[in-house]
Parts: C-alpha cells; sequence; structure tokens
C-alpha cells in the first residue's frame, strides 16, 4: 500500500473531479485519493464509480459516499478516520477545484517524509500574499482575517484557514477527532490550533492560491461568522484544557 491519502471532500463538483484525480495521480509520488461525497446532485459521486474502474498504476481511488451536505469539518474527520484505520502515514487535505495546485502535494509530502515536521501547511500568505483571480475585497478579509485569528489564538502561522495540508499519522492519532466543534474554515483553524498545543512541528510552504474557474465556490456567511466567533471560544476552552504532547 502506499503510504501518502489525499482527502477530497466534494460536493457537486463533477466538473472538476475527473481532472484532479488524473492529476493527482499523475505525480511521481504515488499517492492515493479518498473522494468524500455528500450526496451531489450532479452525480460526482456516480461519476467517481465510474473513475474506480480505470487502471492508475498502482494507485487507488476510494470513495465515501455520505447523505446531504454535512460540512467540509466533518467530511475530513470522516476521512482522517479512513487514513488511519488503513495505516496512511500522511494525509493530505486538498479541494476539488484546483484552488491547490496538485503539483504542490509533492513539497508537502517532503516537508513532513524528509525534513522531520509533523504538519505542513499549504500557505497564501507565508511570503506575501499569493493569491490568483479573487476579488480585492476577499483577498483583504481572508488577509486580515488570519491575523484577527493569530492574534486571538496566538498561533505563529500566517495562513490559519488554509485548507491545503499534509497531517503525519501521530498528529491526527492524538488529536481526538470526535472533539474537533467546528464543521467550516474554523474547522482548519482548530485543527492547526489543537496541534500547535500538542507541540507539534508546523512548517508554513508557500504555494500559489488559484480561485475555481469551474462550480461553484462553497463561501457563505455562516461560514464566515463560525470562524470569526469561533476562535474566541477556541481560545477560552483551551484555558481549562490539558494538551498531552507524548506522542509529539
Amino acid at each position: 500500500m502506499n503510504d501518502s491519502l489525499v482527502i477530497i471532500p466534494t460536493y457537486n463538483e463533477k466538473e472538476n473531479i475527473e481532472l484532479i484525480i488524473d492529476a493527482v495521480f499523475s505525480l511521481p509520488h504515488k499517492f492515493d485519493i479518498l473522494i468524500v461525497d455528500d450526496g451531489s446532485p450532479d452525480g460526482t459521486g456516480n461519476l467517481v464509480k465510474e473513475l474506480q474502474q480505470k487502471n492508475y498504476d498502482g494507485r487507488t481511488l476510494h470513495l465515501v459516499e455520505r447523505k446531504g451536505k454535512q460540512g467540509l469539518g466533518t467530511a475530513y474527520i470522516r476521512g482522517f478516520n479512513f487514513a488511519l484505520e488503513k495505516k496512511y502515514d500522511y494525509i493530505f487535505e486538498m479541494d476539488a477545484d484546483f484552488s491547490h495546485n496538485p503539483k504542490d502535494l509533492i513539497s508537502l509530502y517532503k516537508a513532513c517524509s524528509a525534513e522531520g515536521y509533523d504538519m505542513a501547511v499549504g500557505s497564501r500568505y507565508i511570503s506575501g500574499v499569493n493569491v490568483v483571480n479573487w476579488p480585492m475585497g476577499r483577498v483583504i478579509m481572508s488577509y486580515f482575517a488570519s491575523i484577527y485569528v493569530r492574534f486571538i489564538t496566538g498561533m505563529p502561522i500566517h495562513d490559519t484557514t488554509a485548507g491545503f495540508v499534509c497531517f503525519t499519522r501521530k498528529v491526527l492519532e492524538s488529536i481526538d477527532l470526535e472533539k474537533i466543534r467546528f464543521i467550516g474554515y474554523a474547522f482548519q483553524i482548530e485543527m492547526k490550533f489543537t496541534a500547535m498545543k500538542y507541540g507539534f512541528k508546523i512548517l508554513e510552504v508557500p504555494i500559489i492560491f488559484t480561485d475555481r474557474t469551474r462550480g461553484k465556490s462553497k463561501m457563505s456567511g455562516s461560514i464566515f461568522k463560525e470562524a470569526f466567533f469561533g476562535v474566541i471560544q477556541l481560545k477560552i476552552d483551551s484555558w481549562f484544557k490539558k494538551y498531552y504532547a507524548d506522542a509529539a
């Protein structure tokens, strides 16, 4: 079995899914893929089932289908548990819409497998602002949201809401995944904050983020609200919680 699993949550990503699978499977390192589909009305899950019949030269395409749209965070938690059950050593989060360049998976993998980091974050802001095709208002909102999160939580991470991440297995084994509370972009903040509190070594790897050209964005006001107010509760809760870093 390969040592790396890329988790890609999907909801109505039929336009992108075959292209992103082919792009990941074309990389020189053998990454397996897990699609976690939330009952996409456009037939994304059915297309993945068809693609599972193809020969990908030693790479495996997994599919988990869920009923209804249950949120990004719960999709990743389901994927993390799958990865731990299957004994993968390196577990990745990535979007289906090419906002994350599949080629950057190699850099994230090397940061953990060769350089000894426990977690690698594909960062839009570690070397300036590297975002393509976003309206200026959204760039400003995202950039200052990360500054706000860093101020509240004390995290030394520039891109706190990044969704392009590599975790080593020991990070996910150490965190009680069932107690991760948030489901939107605050989920990304909570995972990084929790890994930091456990004392794991985290590296930001510079990437260029390109907004989707096919399909529709899943961003909503409620997701942003959860992130804005959630970090305050996250920080308060941490004052009363003990973090054991034995695994780190």
